[in-house]
């Protein structure tokens, strides 16, 4: 081929730098914050009595950072590396990768900041407020454009199976975003989903799982398919089984929303097919798993003694490990074992710190000596990285599966006169604080690893001589006109406007089937007449809930098994959450049920429980809301907050939405003025305190009184 046919180009990799300097920063403030929670949960003291330092504040923010930022991040900078080598060209626009660096960083800022203030919409791994999940939208959108523009403009005729994953990833994560974010504002920082109750709960949990699946799972396996042979100079060990995982996993991921759901008001339809798509998952993700276990296949020694493969190697085991584990939760018998427990939470630390944070760590090291054409400061620092890291995680899961297991044995305990074995639900947080303090341990020792991995990499990029000029490289042209003779999946590698199209098709099919239904759910769930709308007070109450996480910590939902009934009361119906945007059903119960609290105690109890929870309830874990004996209620919003919930079909009178501030007022007076004789000045009748306790007395009630 003669040299007028060869095209000169240079990749972009100062966006990667930018990406990969982020992921580092990012990882070490997700993974401080990880560790305040946890201390949080062992003391309730480390709360500090501060408003927007406690652990239902916090909680959100540290999912969302390291999520969003660490691996977010982190995915960036490898698919933005890797895609320009598999298609030998330049990123398609070097302004709209600035653009998406710039515009990720600010979300992550403006979330760091909106979330602590207690702005959320208490959605998981979903809870920032509609400007910014319009400002998702925009920058994801600039993503994916610069995206296919390169794949447009490649040099490859076939896209490699790393990119296969890329495709699906950033298609779904759209279609996961946009409807799970489907909202009416009411103010600038406060808006409700168009989705209520039973619905909601599936809207979300489609999400959740998927955001999972298609965030945390597909681009890191993308990766994984083109860092793993890279670092070990080997092809990937089975291009057939590549085809097999791929297809399977993105068809059948999008159908096991519902595992996250079993036992609650949701049909059962919906729970079952759920449950049985999370068996089917089994088979493909440890197809992905064997695939890049046997890739390092007869490389044994070289793993002992590089750090990167340690990190790879361990990924890739915590990610079959995982995806064992998750699959094996999605079971009715044991989930109604393990859900609203810390197994729960050891599960997903397993796979974030073991497969996210291992991987990142691993593509890390092997990325930033090659950007800033250097050796790695420190292969002992990286070494002990690895084994400080894996030493935490081991504790942070056995203390966490300890824990979860624990309680839901004693939670279900019934002895031999049909009552319950441990009727006081802080039995139950007794036994496990013990293991709370180990999972704060190794949440220590984890931020320990990822303080060493900063330190080592950065002074990686400090002592690195100062690049002066991109490299140039040189490939063929793409012959479009030419014919694509290829047959099967690798003439389906040459067309990626259709292989993208298929993939949509792939996650659509399971979406679809399960999506109409459900939306049309309300038109077959018996609503009673009992149920009634929030009155504006316990609307307010509702939201101030919403903003201080509870449901961080308290379920509302109690499921049809005789030790929640003997516990909690009544189990839970569809029909009581049709008024509920969002709905507040919970994943943790670090605390009791809440379902049918109204009317358990009188008001006053709400009210020292809130200010002081050892008070009336001792060996709380529970922070104080001091706070709320002091802020006002904002009455003033209360006729657009009705108006909102109008137009989403909850039937509230013109009359009702003009004197809501008025009835909300005669309530909370009616309320602080029961409370004199426990010593409650009518000071407070306007506090928010007062409108906590208005939702807290009413929930639970309408099906019972």
């Amino acid at each position: 081929m003669s040299s007028k046919e060869m095209e000169s180009f240079s990749y972009d990799d100062d966006i990667v730098k930018k990406f990969a300097i982020a992921t580092i920063i990012w990882g070490a403030v997700g993974m401080l914050v990880g560790v305040i929670i946890a201390s949080q949960l062992a003391d309730w003291r480390f709360n500090f009595g501060i408003e927007w330092l406690t652990f239902g504040r916090l909680r959100p923010l540290h999912t969302n950072a390291i999520i969003f930022a660490f691996v977010g991040n982190s995915i960036f900078t490898g698919i933005y590396h890797s895609t320009q080598r598999l298609l030998k060209t330049r990123l398609f626009s070097d302004t709209l990768s600035k653009i998406h660096f710039w515009g990720w960083q600010l979300i992550i800022v403006l979330a760091a900041v909106t979330l602590p203030l207690g702005i959320s919409g208490s959605k998981e791994y979903a809870e920032l407020e509609w400007p910014i999940d319009i400002l998702i939208t925009v920058i994801w959108v600039v993503f994916a454009v610069n995206f296919f523009g390169t794949l447009a403009k490649r040099r490859e005729k076939h896209i490699y199976v790393s990119i296969w994953f890329y495709i699906a990833s950033i298609v779904t994560i759209a279609l996961l975003h946009i409807v799970n974010s489907l909202e009416i504002p009411v103010s600038l920082m406060k808006s409700y989903p168009i989705f209520a109750g039973v619905q909601d709960a599936m809207v979300q949990w489609w999400y959740g799982h998927n955001a999972v699946a298609f965030f945390l799972t597909t681009p890191v396996l993308g990766l994984m398919y083109y860092y793993v042979p890279k670092a070990i100079n080997r092809p990937v060990y089975s291009y057939r089984l590549s085809i097999v995982h791929f297809w399977s996993l993105i068809f059948l991921y999008i159908w096991a929303g519902p595992h996250h759901l079993l036992y609650t008001a949701l049909p059962e339809w919906a729970q079952t097919v759920g449950m049985v798509f999370s068996l089917m998952l089994w088979a493909p993700s440890w197809g992905g798993m064997i695939n890049g276990l046997l890739t390092l296949r007869g490389a044994w020694d070289r793993v002992r003694k590089e750090a990167i493969l340690k990190y790879f190697v361990t990924a890739i085991t915590f990610y079959g490990m995982s995806t064992f584990e998750g699959p094996l939760l999605s079971i009715k018998s044991v989930n109604s074992l393990g859900h609203y427990t810390d197994w729960i939470v050891g599960h997903v630390h397993g796979g974030g710190i073991g497969w996210n944070y291992m991987f990142a760590a691993g593509m890390l090291y092997y990325l930033v000596p090659r950007l800033w054409k250097t050796t790695v400061y420190s292969e002992k620092l990286s070494s002990t990285q690895f084994w400080t890291g894996t030493l935490g995680l081991v504790l942070y899961y056995l203390s966490m599966t300890v824990a979860g297991i624990t309680q839901g044995l004693m939670w279900r305990a019934i002895d031999g006169n049909g009552q319950l074995v441990y009727p006081n639900f802080m039995e139950t947080v007794d036994k496990i604080l013990p293991m709370y303090w180990i999972r704060l341990i190794g949440g220590l020792l984890v931020f320990t690893s990822m303080l060493i991995m900063l330190y080592n990499l950065f002074k990686t990029i400090h002592l690195a001589k100062k690049v002066e000029k991109e490299d140039v490289f040189q490939a063929p042209s793409l012959d479009w006109t030419k014919e694509n003779t290829d047959k099967g999946h690798r003439k389906l590698e040459g067309l990626t406007s259709v292989f993208t199209v298929l993939a949509v098709l792939a996650v659509l099919v399971g979406t679809v089937i399960e999506f109409i239904p459900a939306l049309l759910s309300r038109d077959f769930i018996e609503v009673s007449e009992k149920i009634k709308p929030y009155t504006p007070l316990e609307l307010a109450g509702r939201d101030l809930y919403v903003r201080e996480g509870c449901y961080n910590c308290h379920s509302q939902m109690i499921r049809p098994m005789a030790s929640e009934v003997l516990r909690y009361g009544k189990a839970s119906e569809a029909t009581e959450f049709i008024y509920d945007h969002p709905f507040q059903w919970g994943s943790k119960r670090t605390g009791p049920d809440l379902a049918r609290i109204g009317g358990k105690y009188p008001d006053s109890w709400h009210y020292f429980h809130m200010i002081d929870p050892r008070k009336v309830s001792p060996g709380s874990i529970m922070p104080v809301y001091t706070w709320l004996e002091k802020d006002d209620t904002e009455y003033n919003i209360l006729p657009k907050k009705l108006r909102v919930m109008q137009a989403l079909g909850v039937p509230y009178t013109d009359e009702e939405v003009r004197n809501s501030i008025s009835h909300a007022k005669a309530q909370a007076e009616a309320i602080t003025r029961g409370m004199a004789d426990a010593g409650v000045s009518m000071k407070v009748k306007d506090k928010q305190l007062i409108a906590m306790i208005a939702y807290l007395q009413r929930m639970g009630t309408d099906l019972t009184r």
